[in-house]
């Protein structure tokens, strides 16, 4: 598994497609880039650092920079590439991948305390993608970032947007996947995170318990004690932060009032408004506005 600071976009260096209809060996380098390589059709026989990997259709390798790779037998095989830079980029140390599939599920939708932290993206190093719509999902992006790749004007920056999306479907999926397999509690993990989404789309909104009950299909105390176990906060708690945290931007970046800020954080009455945004910043949003704009 490879972690990557997802607050930094790739650097396509080079990305392409080859169909080799008579058998081939990979040739021996050691590059300074990341490589991926995705299976189409047939085998690729290739080792890494001593290490032996056995690709076929479906099956999905980064190679790391700076460490000795070649083919070690001769198949025929179609398959796309490609190189690619990031300044922040690490294996991830060893540990349970259950584990680590239960820690990003809940921190992946982190809003409390709003905070610049970089968000972590982790995705596979060599998987595979069995699932017949899965795979007809990695080949469709992969032919459209190559078209990308082809085009004349900002062809890199859009091949590099659309392989960062690649990469955080590719991370859900193996996460997901892992989670369904070896979590006992996959369907309350799911319908927490489900909500966690829910509540980011609609955090201006009116949101009630009544309303959770029955679109999640769950018994609100019990989601909401599950809730505030996974993510150290009840619900309604966790609501009102998003919310506060949104108002802040906007008395950061704009010069509405405060009356079409709470409403557009759905904290529309102007004295609710006030009183909890001082309970969770500390100070009312009049001192914070000044706090901001005397410091430009």
């Amino acid at each position: 598994m490879l972690v990557m600071n997802a607050d930094y976009v790739p650097r396509i260096k080079l990305m392409g497609f080859v169909s080799y209809k008579n058998p081939w060996i990979h040739f021996k380098r050691n590059t300074h880039e990341y490589i991926l390589y995705f299976i189409k059709k047939g085998e690729l026989h290739i080792r890494e650092n001593g290490i032996p990997y056995i690709l076929r259709k479906g099956d999905l390798l980064v190679l790391e920079p700076h460490v000795d790779h070649e083919g070690i037998e001769k198949h025929t095989c179609d398959y796309y590439y490609i190189h690619f830079e990031h300044p922040c980029i690490e294996a991830v140390p060893e540990q349970p991948l259950s584990l680590l599939a239960e820690q990003w599920i809940m921190t992946n939708s982190q809003a409390p305390g709003g905070g610049n932290g970089s968000r972590k993206l982790y995705f596979p190093k060599n998987c595979s993608l069995t699932q017949k719509k899965s795979l007809h999902h990695m080949v469709h992006a992969l032919g459209e970032m190559l078209q990308l790749y082809r085009r004349k004007h900002f062809n890199r920056t859009m091949t590099a947007l659309k392989f960062m999306e690649m990469l955080i479907e590719l991370s859900r999926h193996s996460l997901f996947d892992e989670l369904e397999q070896n979590s006992p509690y996959t369907k309350t993990y799911m319908k927490v995170h489900a909500l966690l989404d829910y509540i980011h789309e609609h955090y201006a909104e009116k949101i009630t318990s009544a309303d959770i009950e029955q679109r999640f299909e769950c018994n609100y105390d019990y989601m909401n004690r599950v809730f505030a176990k996974l993510t150290g906060h009840t619900i309604m708690r966790y609501v009102n932060q998003v919310r506060i945290n949104h108002a802040k931007e906007l008395i950061e970046a704009t010069h509405l009032s405060f009356g079409e800020i709470g409403y557009l954080t759905g904290l529309d009455d102007p004295f609710y408004f006030s009183k909890v945004f001082k309970k969770y910043v500390g100070i009312s949003p009049n001192q914070y506005y000044k706090q901001v704009h005397e410091a430009e």
